[in-house]
């Protein structure tokens, strides 16, 4: 039964560090992509879906920040 327990608890432990880790990186992401779009709400939104666009193509993690002022680059200016 302790190594019940022990199994569980470590198992429970791992996927918790697994989510969070996964939660910050969705965050760090998301984070960018507001960043490079500023205070204008119609460009936050833009960054909002070529961020997802992103994860659809499957853009590399090293690639996003170029990736994502490429299309900050391109939004049509007012």
């Amino acid at each position: 039964m302790d190594y019940f327990i022990i199994f569980i608890t470590t198992v429970t432990g791992l996927y918790f560090h697994w989510w969070l880790y996964v939660r910050i990186k969705r965050w760090m992401d998301r984070d960018l992509a507001l960043s490079l779009a500023g205070p204008d709400e119609a460009r936050r939104a833009y960054m909002l879906e070529r961020l997802a666009e992103a994860g659809r193509q499957g853009v590399r993690r090293r690639d996003l920040a170029q990736w994502l002022e490429r299309a900050a680059a391109e939004y049509p200016a007012p």
